[in-house]
């Protein structure tokens, strides 16, 4: 292709033809961006997308993912009249095995969370499944779920009516076109070279696949996800597949609507495998219990060195690691003993730590990732080219998208070995059932606050968040609990009496609470009160000492951040967020900073420690300790002083996310050994216990406290979410979001956040099930849990206004069984906030 071919600028450029750049092109063609460049190294599809096996499912373990994967599919069902490529949507239904009770309990969990979506899933028996799906065994299997709008489609056929549409909106596509560098000035993005020219951008979007972290590297940006090698095979025409098409009509129906002339797709987790018919064969794959990684140097401790001829291609074959797939697969569908392979087909998919996407703007602005697809990006494409138009053209995106947002990755994923290590433990457990509070173990431990080797003697029972090592309880705490409440199901998995002995000391007596994880930030500058107050909902630049507990909001009024400030002096703020959202809260404020200057961002969560203490006797713990007068006229609540403790230098914050009194103290990283041990010392005459955050939570639940991703995310207004005390509309200046939520205010909550409490006490919701009122499903559990000071199951849920009213009864299925409750006035600990002033 000539270099005049080739634009000098565009408003955009996405590297990468695969299904993701197609799908991002398409929709920004669909917003009304007709300056878009996609540029493909070789030709469309020529990356994963081309060996993809096609599996489009719907039902997914968030609310946005699942969102997206529904768009996807109402995309493929038109897209054959909108172009000359006809994707090939074949819409022929889902079956989910299950051979194990606990595989049965995630599905009845699961039926739960599409009836909260619309999702026509339903539990079936296994001579059901046998009836839609007659190649199958039943052998062994206890039930499954069915998705009759589930289904499969041809990628490349897909790629190609997606960059049909970009085009006729606009796009200009150029192929065998290999981006060789990528301009970065002044902290943003400014173009591309190519081998066939440069091309300047305003935004520059990596959509490379399984290239994407070698692409992301010419701008300094790491994007941690690595190629693995993923294998399925395709069958020959089989007698029994052709048999049983043929016998399906597709002019007639059962109560399943299966004959429509397609076998369902068909998944048995416990087995590890997956089928699809293809033509009157089948394609049958999963994932291998010995992961390997298709690029990575021996030892893991380089980066990917993916080959620069490698489009369009394959791995080689490894039918020794496809071994125990290939055995399971013949258990379920014993015609798989008599098959004859057309291909072991082994290419390489991009894989995250965590299984979920890489989406969004980097610290580079203006460039994007469009990444990191896992081996369901066909599944996603539709829905992932939507939102990230809607982010780069709106400048955040519609959904709440944290947990894909390339930000959520801390510094740690800069080594390639930290990076493989977590991603092969994902890989590997992509099947398993993941139950609440499971902790992943690869990579551990690696992030270690000062106190960590005495909570070790201590027998703490450890969690991990972002790379941190946490207390979530002692079980040395544990014969001082109650067996007895060990909650039902899996909710009493990853459970101890531990947690309600520590709930229990904190709210009768003293704890102590390693909180050094907390995400610590400062703003600073002559500008940084102006900053903030155009940022934050209620008022924050107020006298020097003083903590305000606020939200920042996007431009739609929803909840951004969720945190507290203290004015540390004229000039200087401290923010304190949480342990996994310092990496969001960080880049959200980066992205407002003003022009001119005058205010400067620094993270400084490793150079502290932080210790809580709370507790109806934190005063009497911490005064003998300090010169400093705790009393309330001295020490009011939500203010910060600078102190001692002991021999320590601490900056006390009076402030609790427990509901009561105490403090969190805060003091340089070297001296966090020496604060825990003269408070643990000082607290023994009054009955001191160290607690982890899983008694947090439990105290956090009954006061009503919010937890920001799940209780109120971007999709929820302070007014919904039940923070709009903290909204000042009035303040001058405004802030972001103002007009939005102001506009909210009249028209009133769409929904509001509601506290339920449920009448079996061992029933607990763990996020995400349906809540009934009236026998109608009217909303959606966002966390739950144990009070056991109020003796209750409790659970959060937005329902509508006329529902919300304290004393509305509703019902909340757990695992297929609906449990009864009600609408409850919260807090339901301590309602006039007495305890914390104490």
């Amino acid at each position: 292709m000539p270099r005049a071919d080739l634009p000098d600028s565009a408003r955009c450029v996405i590297v990468g033809g695969g299904v993701g750049g197609a799908s991002l092109a398409y929709h920004l063609a669909k917003l009304g961006w007709d300056d878009v460049v996609l540029l493909e190294r070789s030709q469309l599809t020529s990356g994963s997308t081309f060996h993809s096996a096609g599996l489009v499912g719907q039902l997914r373990g968030s609310v946005s993912l699942t969102k997206m994967m529904m768009h996807s599919v109402d995309l493929y069902r038109r897209l054959k009249d909108e172009s000359e490529f006809d994707p090939g949507w074949v819409e022929c239904g889902g079956i989910r095995l299950a051979s194990s009770e606990e595989r049965m309990e995630e599905l009845r969990r699961q039926a739960g969370w599409a009836k909260t979506f619309g999702l026509p899933l339903e539990l079936i028996s296994a001579e059901e499944a046998k009836e839609l799906f007659p190649l199958m065994s039943t052998e062994g299997v206890l039930g499954a779920a069915w998705l009759p709008t589930d289904g499969y489609l041809d990628p490349s056929q897909l790629t190609y009516a997606l960059a049909d549409g970009a085009r006729h909106g606009g796009c200009q596509i150029f192929t065998s076109t290999r981006v060789t560098g990528i301009e970065v000035r002044d902290g943003r993005v400014r173009g591309v070279s190519t081998d066939r020219g440069d091309i300047e951008a305003e935004v520059v979007v990596d959509a490379g696949g399984m290239f994407a972290a070698e692409i992301a590297r010419m701008a300094g940006v790491r994007v941690p996800l690595i190629p693995m090698s993923h294998q399925y095979l395709v069958t020959q025409p089989l007698d029994e597949v052709a048999a049983v098409r043929s016998q399906l009509d597709p002019h007639s129906g059962t109560n399943y609507d299966r004959k429509r002339g397609h076998l369902p797709t068909l998944r048995d987790p416990d087995l590890l495998v997956y089928w699809r018919e293809d033509g009157d064969g089948l394609v049958m794959g999963g994932y291998e219990r010995q992961s390997e990684p298709a690029f990575l140097p021996d030892g893991t401790g380089g980066l990917d060195a993916i080959p620069p001829d490698f489009n369009g291609r394959l791995l080689e074959e490894e039918w020794d690691r496809f071994e125990e797939i290939t055995e399971n697969s013949k258990r379920r569908v014993p015609a798989m003993e008599r098959i004859t392979v057309t291909k072991l087909i082994n290419g390489p998919e991009a894989f995250t730590p965590d299984n979920e996407f890489c989406l969004g703007e980097t610290e580079v602005g203006g460039f994007f990732v469009c990444a990191g697809f896992c081996a369901h990006g066909l599944a996603g494409a539709g829905g992932i080219g939507k939102v990230m138009a809607e982010w780069i053209a709106e400048g955040e995106p519609s959904l709440d998208l944290w947990h894909m947002d390339i930000r959520r990755f801390g510094a740690q994923y800069r080594s390639p070995a930290y990076t493989h290590a977590r991603i092969k433990e994902t890989y590997e457990t992509y099947y398993d059932i993941r139950y609440p509070h499971h902790e992943r173990s690869a990579g551990r431990p690696l992030r270690v606050s000062p106190v960590n080797a005495w909570h070790r003697e201590h027998e703490a029972a450890f969690g991990e968040k972002s790379g941190w090592e946490r207390v979530n309880w002692y079980e040395s705490n544990a014969a001082a609990g109650d067996e007895s409440l060990r909650p039902r199901g899996w909710a009493g998995q990853h459970w101890s009496p531990a947690i309600g002995a520590e709930h229990r000391a904190t709210r009768e007596a003293v704890a102590l609470f390693d909180e050094s994880s907390f995400a610590k930030l400062e703003i600073s500058g002559p500008a940084a009160a102006e900053f903030l107050e155009g940022l934050c909902d209620n008022r924050v630049a107020r006298g020097a000492g003083q903590i305000t507990y606020t939200q920042m909001l996007n431009r739609r009024g929803g909840i951004e951040c969720d945190f507290t400030v203290a004015r540390l002096g004229e000039e200087r703020f401290g923010i304190v967020t949480g342990t996994a959202f310092g990496n969001h809260d960080r880049e959200w404020m980066r992205r407002h900073l003003p022009a001119g200057g005058g205010v400067e961002i620094a993270d400084v969560t490793s150079q502290s420690a932080c210790i809580g203490i709370w507790g109806p006797r934190a005063r009497d713990v911490l005064a003998p300790l300090t010169p400093q007068d705790l009393g309330n006229e001295a020490f009011p609540y939500m203010s910060v002083r600078e102190i001692t403790v002991g021999n320590v230098p601490v900056r006390a914050l009076r402030v609790t996310y427990v509901g009561e009194l105490g403090w969190e103290l805060y003091c340089p990283a070297e001296y966090g050994l020496g604060l825990w041990r003269a408070l643990w010392e000082a607290g023994q005459p009054h009955g001191i216990v160290a607690g982890g955050y899983r008694a947090i939570d439990s105290m956090r639940l009954e006061k009503g406290y919010r937890v920001w991703g799940a209780d109120i995310t971007p999709d929820e207004t302070p007014y919904e979410g039940g923070v709009g005390f903290c909204v000042k509309l009035d303040k001058e200046g405004g802030f972001v979001g103002r007009e939005a939520l102001a506009a909210a205010k009249e028209a009133g909550p769409r929904n509001r956040l509601c506290c339920l409490t449920l009448e079996d006490p061992r029933s607990i919701a763990l996020g995400n099930e349906p809540v009934r009122v009236g026998g109608e499903v009217r909303g959606r559990v966002t966390t739950g849990g144990y009070g056991y000071t109020v003796g209750r199951s409790i659970a959060y849920a937005y329902l509508p206004p006329e529902a919300a009213e304290p004393g509305t009864a509703v019902e909340v299925e757990i695992f297929g069984r609906w449990v009864g409750g009600e609408v409850a006035a919260e807090p339901l600990f301590d309602p006039k906030g007495e305890r914390v002033r104490a």
